[in-house]
């Protein structure tokens, strides 16, 4: 079963030590003395600052109290007791927000969770990679096609996909249509998980018509029905099950790479209870691979932000700078506070990997370490589609389990890219997609995402190595 987490009523606040770190030597603004990789070049810089200052007089997207909620439940991840799910889009599109959209997208994740819950006995936060996840960094600056040279495209926060000047041309206006397209979602999101459609009562209806014939639907169904008689003999024993908020609601969060950071910054709050800064755009953000530099305008804005935040943590990172950056992002060691979220590739995370974990092990850093099997598994195929194997991200996952469970550390996560649609991007999985498969429902503007089948067939195989996991180290509580 999938209960919403109960945490302790009385327990020392870990927040006060954010205070210090902003009182001095942190502005909201101060990321603009350090350099922006990835950011943009804005045509023009007025027009740029006139939309930052409407976009601060909109109400905030999420409030401090939500942020605060997750950061406690990351802490139990931390130690241990919880796992976090973190899901969703590669980069979401001002073209697919429709409810249906954003509706099957939830209840793929909220099978993935019953799933994992169900099978391995472990609580488990849901994050979406929803509601903000609008811009992506590139490898290259610019796009060439026939001799033409525009601006790569960078997210519809920024641009448009179509290889056009005007479409490639960055545009401030689109902040404030990702400000509006993300309250639409988040007002369906909080409908959805609090209005009863996500209620466990409800477990079957979250398996969609093309995924219920599938090997992985149907091995669904059986969790299913096995927890709706669990729901039922509670029922026969007197407990009324409309009464426990637990059962009829979930708790469900927001992420997505702090890359725009006019963006960001507009959007950051003082918390009129505890005077600290919330970056009020989602409950948690990331910094990304490319956009890491301990002295970069990224690691400065959110070291400065009371959110839970998380870290991109690929092949090239060393152990003296992802020291460094635990250091920045996190002084004063507050679990839940900073995410690791490893991103290596099936053939490099077993070299990569286990002396990271263990020097921070070594180091007694209260950190979250999640698994992105997703980053560094993308190919081209011979059709020209950017696609992974289901294969190479399950290696990784499957490695990922194995070194923590050598090292004795928590494998405290999963981060993948997925869409509720029935879409032919990544090969194999329980879609058994070959690269012939890829155009007939190719539709990611960026990176290619796992589909229903193929999550739910991901959900599956990760409960395996939970359990594995609890067997061989029996001792950790869950």
């Amino acid at each position: 079963m999938q209960p919403r987490l109960r945490l302790p009523a009385h327990r020392p606040s870990p927040y006060a030590w954010m205070m210090e770190s902003t009182a001095l030597d942190w502005t909201p603004s101060s990321w603009r003395a350090r350099h922006a990789a990835q950011s943009p070049t804005w045509p023009d810089l007025e027009h740029l600052s006139r939309v930052e200052a409407e976009l601060a007089t909109k109400p905030p997207l999420v409030f401090a109290g939500e942020a605060r909620r997750l950061q406690e439940h990351l802490a139990l991840v931390a130690q241990g007791k919880a796992f976090l799910l973190q899901a969703g889009d590669c980069a979401e599109s001002f073209h697919e927000g429709s409810a249906d959209s954003i509706r099957d997208k939830l209840k793929v994740i909220l099978q993935m969770a019953v799933a994992l819950t169900y099978a391995a006995g472990v609580p488990v936060i849901k994050v979406g990679r929803i509601a903000g996840q609008f811009a992506k960094p590139r490898s290259d600056e610019f796009e060439e096609r026939d001799g033409v040279r525009l601006d790569s495209f960078r997210g519809h926060i920024v641009n448009d996909e179509e290889f056009d000047a005007d479409a490639r041309r960055p545009n401030p206006e689109r902040m404030l249509a990702a400000y509006h397209q993300s309250v639409a979602t988040l007002n369906l999101l909080r409908a959805f998980t609090t209005g009863g459609f996500a209620a466990l009562s409800r477990v079957h209806a979250w398996n969609q018509e093309f995924v219920a014939n599938s090997l992985e639907g149907k091995r669904y169904e059986v969790v299913a029905d096995e927890i709706e008689r669990a729901l039922q003999f509670m029922k026969a024993c007197g407990i009324d099950l409309h009464d426990d908020n637990a059962l009829q609601a979930v708790d469900f969060y927001t992420s997505h790479e702090s890359l725009i950071l006019p963006y960001e910054q507009a959007l950051t709050r003082r918390d009129s209870l505890s005077g600290d800064w919330y970056d009020c755009s989602a409950h948690m953000l990331w910094i990304g691979d490319r956009t890491r530099q301990i002295d970069g305008a990224h690691v400065e804005f959110l070291r400065g932000v009371a959110n839970p935040v998380g870290l991109k943590v690929g092949p090239s990172m060393g152990v003296g700078e992802l020291v460094a950056l635990v250091n920045a992002l996190n002084p004063h060691n507050v679990a839940g506070r900073l995410t690791l979220i490893a991103r290596m590739g099936h053939d490099r995370i077993a070299d990569k990997l286990p002396t990271l974990v263990q020097a921070l092990s070594d180091e007694g850093a209260n950190v979250v370490w999640a698994c992105d099997p997703m980053h560094g598994n993308t190919f081209v195929a011979s059709g020209g589609q950017k696609t992974r194997r289901f294969d190479d991200v399950l290696s990784e996952t499957a490695q990922f389990f194995d070194i923590h469970q050598g090292l004795g550390t928590w494998p405290g996560g999963l981060h993948i890219e997925l869409t509720g649609d029935n879409v032919t991007e990544c090969l194999g999985g329980g879609s058994r997609l070959a690269e012939g498969d890829l155009d007939l429902n190719y539709t990611s503007i960026c990176d290619p995402r796992l589909n229903a089948t193929q999550s739910l067939d991901m959900a599956f195989h990760v409960a395996e190595f939970l359990q594995r996991y609890s067997g061989a180290n029996g001792a950790r509580s869950l």
